[in-house]
């Protein structure tokens, strides 16, 4: 039987061993009513790592990034954001839709930051026929790229010289900070806490490259924790016994940290495995996603990739623009298959 490597997301993950030991062995409350020591107790854990005063468990990063819009801003404010960024162009709208707060996207420079010269000239003047220009939303890794450390702290304080607040979605922000720990040859969870230093409140995800089935987190300060936990409430995120999943956080983050090093390993030899294929381009991973262009007859074949990819037991996403992630779930074994699978279809 043809072994599957799945690189489609760093969320098709399933808990380890130990992981789904720390879930058992939990102690459990009702979080809903403020009592579960599990969902408590990783609370505190994130918070105090990343330099916060206080942090919410949520279901999805979807949702912490909406609650965390929504307990900045008000009905007819505005948030200025990158126009791939995950919080205007892949979470259906949530701000306009359910706060009436307005996206008011960028184009990105090449490396994906945002130009601050775009920043400015995009923040409203006070007047009443424009929407109120409240908050600075930046993302980090943003399609895998990391977003240099000089950049955040550029963007972040003029948006605080302004008026604006700032927020990171942090999803993969513990694979910005080991990316950024190997340039420095420092310790990951302390470039974590710089990045998050730069801001008012960050979301980071549990269930991407931490490997856990569900959560994420949202941190700021004690009073804009207190806004958020409203709206997470309307919009349907309490858990109850949640300490069930906020278990398999904590014990993710006591150990799956470090081990996003591998990953990102992995990925570069999958980069350096396909690099010389026709047609194939490629920018150089700096954590643990890929994206792959295609072009003349590497694009011309293209139709049949993914589908051939499968019957080799490989999953990917894309058709002309190919992703690809690693995970813990795949070792190096898995990314000679995939490798293999790949030049035999562009080279046989």
């Amino acid at each position: 039987m043809t072994r599957l490597i799945d690189l489609r997301s760093d969320t098709v993950t399933r808990p380890t061993a130990g992981m789904r030991e720390a879930m058992m062995s939990a102690p459990l409350g009702d979080d809903v009513l403020g009592d579960d020591p599990s969902v408590h107790h990783l609370q505190e854990k994130i918070a105090v790592m990343l330099g916060f005063e206080a942090a919410l468990f949520m279901p999805t990063g979807t949702q912490s990034n909406l609650c965390g819009i929504l307990a900045h801003c008000q009905r007819g404010d505005e948030y200025i954001v990158g126009q791939k960024a995950h919080t205007y162009l892949w979470e259906g709208g949530g701000a306009a839709v359910f706060g009436s707060v307005q996206p008011q996207p960028l184009n990105h420079q090449a490396d994906g930051s945002l130009s601050l010269d775009d920043i400015e000239a995009a923040i409203k003047p006070d007047d009443a026929h424009f929407a109120r220009t409240r908050l600075l939303t930046l993302e980090n890794t943003l399609g895998g790229k990391l977003m240099p450390s000089s950049y955040i702290e550029q963007a972040t304080q003029f948006a605080h010289s302004r008026g604006l607040s700032t927020h990171l979605d942090g999803a993969r922000l513990f694979n910005a900070a080991v990316a950024q720990a190997s340039l420095n040859g420092t310790d990951p969870r302390t470039e974590a806490k710089n990045i998050a230093s730069c801001f008012d409140s960050v979301s980071v995800c549990f269930s991407k490259g931490l490997g856990t089935p569900v959560g994420s987190a949202l941190c700021g300060s004690k009073e804009f924790i207190y806004r958020a936990h409203r709206v997470r409430k309307m919009a349907g995120g309490g858990l109850r016994q949640g300490g069930l999943l906020a278990a398999a956080a904590s014990y993710a983050l006591d150990h799956h940290i470090d081990r996003l090093a591998d990953d990102h390993l992995l990925m570069r030899e999958l980069a350096s495995g396909i690099s010389d294929i026709p047609g194939v381009h490629i920018e150089s991973p700096q954590t643990n996603i890929l994206f792959v262009e295609l072009s003349g007859s590497a694009r011309e074949r293209a139709a049949g990739l993914l589908d051939y990819l499968r019957a080799r037991g490989i999953l990917t996403t894309g058709l002309y623009r190919l992703r690809f992630v690693t995970h813990l779930d795949v070792d190096a074994a898995g990314i000679e298959q995939a490798i293999q699978a790949i030049r035999d279809y562009f080279m046989s």
